[in-house]
């Protein structure tokens, strides 16, 4: 019994049944086939699978030629994503939207619907290279595009310049005219005509051989309506395809700023803490993006993120140079505050707080002497990418207030937790000390020998620690994470180099920075409160003018070092405004979905 008897037997493909059939025929005339690579060939042709993916594509398409199929709709996913919106927004959902909301968020099912709605585009069909018909061996193919004169940027200068949504450049080994890159939605993009290596040879009839980019950029700002351009195709050339990736801009940048951006018309600017859709990263220093939600279609040029992290390491580099000579000038000694010893480079993966606080007798708050430069500075924030993380019910992220001390996270939070003590709670803190009379084990400490907490520690269990007057002082990962599985708001106000600690998928902190006001009136709210100084263990008078200036030196640093890490920030000037804004925070927290890491949700 022959192949092609047994597949019409099992009612397979026709087509393949019949390609199999006349492989067996001409096996012997089919030059250095093994038996080997005949055999994996005819298993191919057998497989059920095959088969069942050509019996699939045969039926779409005959449906289609006979307006039998047709889609519904061809945006399901974006239908996911606005009802996950709309159930994230509801306070009380029955068992069933429960359902559903987490049914939606399931990667297979969202991975289905984008297939879905990839057929429904007709975005399965293959996309091939175009091939000339009958053109002779020495003979270039010749393509004719017309593109219509938009809005789109025109530069000069720098070699390169924007034509309707493309650059060009003078190509460094022929010397003609080329398309250096497509900006992904403008009008060259949109029409599919134009790809990234094609010869430009002319334009609206004037040739532009031997011409050099600027040359070209004048032609095109003479010319109106319709452009059309004879183009030599690229040898090879595919279809654009935007990434999906978001990212969270760590730093401000203005194109029109930057001496070394290829065209500064074609440059997208953005502030920190912008979310962008970056939508190709197919040149290593440029990047293409869009601010997220912004309906401009077409995207415009970033810095990569080698690219700007080269630039803040130089920036560093000429700001230490700048610093060292500033120092070698001084005559007179400059006094340095007494920082706790730094930690071995081995050590930074464990608690970044470790010090020896005993003698520091002017800081009554625990670890605000850790002072850890090689920590602080090992990471350089340029991008950082994110996606939407929606609120679970019943489960909320621990709220994490930073700070430098004396600004008043202490308060806010203690307002916080008298408004709902059922909600509200703080992670019960870990001690190696004896306990005093009075005192309940797991009610103000959890009392443990030195010689746990030690092992404890060097394990790892502890987001930040410290030691006091030869006892030491911590707060466990696990203790957070008991809270928050109990259905409880998490509050903590460690120090802020715990927050390396905290921002894991595990915790999923929200971080909110307090930050003090300008001098003048930090020294008259805090003054006119009566507020007790946080430098005086026995809180018996109030803050002087130095302590004020150490504040804000503090808070300087941290903004300036960890500002990439806060989900939002309070300007603590008056205590009751500060208060309305946190109960604000955490209320979108909890119903609202927030960018966060993208490791977070995957």
């Amino acid at each position: 019994m022959t192949a092609a008897v047994v597949m019409e037997n099992l009612n397979w493909d026709p087509a393949l049944s019949k390609l199999l059939n006349s492989l067996e025929e001409n096996k012997t005339e089919i030059p250095s086939c093994t038996d080997e690579e005949f055999g994996f060939l005819s298993d191919l042709l057998k497989s059920k699978e095959l088969n069942a993916l050509v019996n699939v594509h045969n039926k779409i398409l005959t449906n289609v030629k006979d307006d039998k199929f047709f889609p519904v709709l061809s945006n399901a996913m974006d239908i996911d994503v606005e009802v996950l919106d709309l159930l994230s927004t509801k306070t009380h959902l029955s068992e069933e939207c429960k359902e559903l909301f987490y049914l939606l968020q399931k990667p297979h099912i969202q991975g289905l619907l984008c297939a879905h709605d990839a057929v429904a585009q007709k975005d399965y069909y293959p996309r091939l290279p175009e091939i000339p018909l009958e053109v002779d061996e020495d003979e270039e193919t010749v393509k004719i595009v017309q593109l219509v004169k938009s809005n789109e940027p025109l530069c000069g200068g720098a070699g390169v310049e924007p034509i309707v949504g493309a650059t060009i450049k003078t190509c460094e080994v022929t010397g003609k005219i080329v398309i250096a890159r497509i900006m992904h939605g403008g009008a060259a993009d949109r029409s599919g005509l134009i790809h990234v290596g094609d010869e430009v040879c002319e334009v609206n009839g004037i040739s532009v051989e031997g011409k050099t980019p600027n040359c070209v950029l004048k032609i095109l700002q003479n010319s109106e309506g319709t452009i059309t351009f004879k183009i030599v195709p690229a040898d090879s050339k595919g279809g654009i395809r935007e990434s999906k990736v978001r990212v969270r801009a760590h730093f401000s940048y203005t194109a029109a700023d930057d001496p070394y951006i290829p065209c500064k018309e074609a440059g997208l600017d953005f502030v920190k803490g912008d979310v962008l859709h970056i939508v190709s990263q197919d040149d290593a220093y440029w990047w293409q993006a869009r601010r997220e939600g912004d309906r401009n279609m077409r995207a415009g040029l970033i810095p990569s993120r080698a690219l700007q992290e080269r630039r803040i390491i130089l920036e560093r580099q000429q700001k230490e140079k700048t610093d060292d000579d500033n120092i070698s000038l001084c005559s007179v000694p400059v006094p340095l505050p007494a920082l706790c010893p730094r930690p071995s480079t081995s050590s930074l993966h464990a608690s970044p707080t470790k010090c020896n606080l005993q003698g520091i007798k002017t800081k009554k708050i625990m670890y605000d002497a850790a002072e850890n430069d090689d920590f602080d500075r090992e990471e350089i924030p340029t991008y950082e990418e994110v996606a939407k993380l929606y609120p679970r019910p019943g489960i909320y992220r621990p709220v994490v207030l930073i700070g430098p001390p004396g600004v008043g996270r202490n308060e806010l939070k203690r307002r916080l937790m008298a408004t709902d003590p059922d909600k509200y709670r703080t992670p019960v803190p870990y001690t190696s000390r004896a306990p005093r009379p009075g005192e309940v084990n797991g009610k103000e400490y959890h009392f443990v020998t030195r010689e746990k907490m030690d092992e404890d520690i060097e394990s790892g269990k502890f987001i930040e620690y410290g030691e006091y007057k030869g006892n030491l002082y911590g707060t466990s990962a696990e203790s957070v994470s008991s809270l928050v599985n109990a259905g409880y708001v998490c509050l903590l106000n460690p120090h802020y180099q715990a927050l390396k600690m905290l921002r894991t998928p595990q915790l999923k902190p929200f971080a909110i920075y307090v930050k003090p006001p300008r001098f003048e009136i930090l020294k008259e709210t805090r003054n006119e409160a009566r507020a007790r100084s946080t430098f005086d263990e026995t809180n018996s008078r109030g803050f002087t003018d130095e302590e004020f200036q150490e504040i804000l030196h503090s808070a300087a640093r941290i903004e300036f070092l960890y500002s990439h890490l806060f989900d939002d920030v309070i300007v603590n000037a008056d205590l009751s405004m500060a208060f309305e804004q946190l109960v604000g925070a955490i209320h979108r927290v909890e119903t609202e979905p927030l960018w966060v890491p993208a490791s977070w949700v995957q």
